[in-house]
């Protein structure tokens, strides 16, 4: 089974420039975990919801919160993006993809054409979903 036929089409990308404060919008308003770094249509990294949680303050959103916790939201995407994101390209085989999560410590993997546009994006629940599937299809 390729890796084209269970991948999740619907990706958000963001660009390196965009702040905090516009990836916490969309992860609040979706049901993504992970959001695509693009540049004129080239991939550059993956943001995860982790990635920002661990970036922005504990005490944003509480009656603690201070001006300089929600400065943490004005901090760009370039300062807390995953550099060097592990791809594959959409031809691939989903086995392919289980050894990447076997030996790496990553829940996403971004699927990618011959000019290495994002086209797409793989976890570890995809995989299980359509594995699930073969068994009891």
């Amino acid at each position: 089974m390729s890796i084209k036929q269970i991948m999740s089409k619907n990706v958000v990308t963001v660009e390196m420039d965009d702040s905090l404060r516009r990836v916490k919008e969309i992860f609040n308003n979706t049901r993504f975990h992970h959001l695509l770094v693009a540049e004129s249509g080239k991939l550059f990294s993956v943001i995860s919801d982790r990635d920002l949680l661990k970036a922005l303050s504990l005490n944003i959103g509480t009656v603690s919160e201070a001006v300089s916790d929600t400065a943490t939201l004005n901090k760009r995407v370039h300062q807390i993006m995953t550099r060097k994101p592990v791809v594959l390209e959409q031809n691939a085989e989903i086995f392919e993809a289980i050894e990447i999560f076997k030996n790496q410590n990553i829940s996403c993997i971004t699927v990618v054409d011959d000019e290495y546009e994002p086209v797409g994006i793989i976890s570890w629940r995809d995989i299980l979903k359509a594995w699930q599937c073969k068994i009891s299809c």
